[in-house]
């Protein structure tokens, strides 16, 4: 089978987006021939088998209709370099590309994780053929053209690595800085320990996109300030996906605080890694509760306890965090993913 695969970036140095590259090299496995068309295209090396087309955002912005007139020209001179359409999280062109599809007879997929049900979302999944998620909690709008699939992590590559602890308990934090993501739960856990004289680090990796997003972190950065933590909180910025597994191997436990209510890779990849993980996204409550480590949405308390029960338990931390890879590796490897979406694209499941 022929795929047509449309996504936001192809960029392996970008450090939102580029972890879709090894889903491109995997689906590039599995296909006769892959074509990508994205909004923004950096650096990549894919297989022969792939070609990349770009709407051109990399070369400057343009008007929305700009890129949608791009869109159009490209999806209909390559309509007959692919069979199906698996669409990475935007809504947009599913809507775009549907009626062209519909009248080519191409069956299209859409891979969707976010609580949030917009009538955009409503439109894309009335259009798609198949709709893919990682959980139940991760697409909560009832339909039979849901497949629940797990999250698509390159598991061997962050397992790969082995554990390297630190002198210091460190705890890792990995996102968007947007209030969505919660951080300000752990820097108030933080400086909860901090206070009762327990030593840590807390490295929080990921920048602010947007005028609200960079409102938020300097609201972060002044609470570090305002509670004398800026010998324990460290503001690392933006890391390059293929730079995060090390970082991810040189930590002690990682800290979700995300309520985005979906099951995101960001925490999934330190479950490969074999990091013990806490959370407070109830896509995660059935996955860390068992091990006593989901808090309560904003409690700080609850948090910094769950935290300092780890550091001063390692052995504890360790097992849990074996078991946590366990689970990485059975349900939601990228390995096992991508051929069970191409099983449902062609027709097959």
């Amino acid at each position: 089978m022929k795929l047509l695969i449309l996504t936001q970036a192809v960029d392996t140095n970008d450090s939102v987006l580029g972890f879709f590259h090894r889903w491109i090299e995997e689906f590039a496995k599995h296909a006769e021939a892959v074509t990508v068309i994205c909004l923004k295209e950096g650096v990549h090396s894919l297989p022969s088998n792939v070609r990349v087309f770009s709407l051109g955002k990399e070369k400057g912005r343009a008007s929305r209709m700009q890129y949608a007139v791009r869109f159009w020209k490209l999806i209909w001179r390559e309509r007959h370099n692919y069979d199906a359409v698996f669409v990475h999280m935007n809504v947009e062109y599913v809507i775009l590309g549907a009626p062209l599809w519909r009248l080519l007879g191409k069956k299209v997929g859409l891979w969707y994780l976010h609580k949030s049900v917009t009538l955009r979302l409503r439109t894309a999944v009335f259009f798609a053929n198949y709709v893919f998620t990682g959980t139940k909690q991760s697409l909560r709008l009832n339909t039979p053209k849901l497949n629940i699939m797990g999250q698509g992590i390159d598991v061997h590559t962050f397992s790969s690595l082995g554990r390297q602890l630190p002198v210091i308990f460190t705890v890792l934090f990995v996102g968007r800085l947007s209030p969505i993501k919660g951080v300000e739960t752990l820097i108030d856990a933080a400086a909860l320990l901090h206070r009762k004289g327990m030593q840590l680090r807390v490295e929080i990796i990921g920048g602010a996109e947007t005028p609200d997003q960079a409102a938020y972190e300097q609201k972060l950065k002044e609470q570090v300030k305002k509670n004398k933590l800026e010998e324990v909180v460290t503001f690392v910025g933006p890391v390059k996906n293929n730079e995060l597994p090390a970082r991810l191997a040189k930590a002690s436990v990682f800290v979700n605080t995300s309520r985005t209510g979906s099951l995101d890779k960001a925490g999934i990849e330190p479950m490969a890694v074999g990091l013990p993980v806490i959370s407070c996204n109830d896509s995660y409550a059935a996955i860390v509760g068992p091990y006593g480590l989901f808090y309560k949405e904003g409690d700080s308390v609850q948090l910094s306890g769950m935290l300092e029960r780890l550091a001063h338990n390692p052995s504890e931390a360790e097992r849990i965090g074996l078991a946590l890879q366990k689970e990485a590796r059975e349900h939601h490897n990228l390995a096992n993913l991508v051929p069970a979406i191409m099983q449902v694209l062609s027709g097959q499941k």
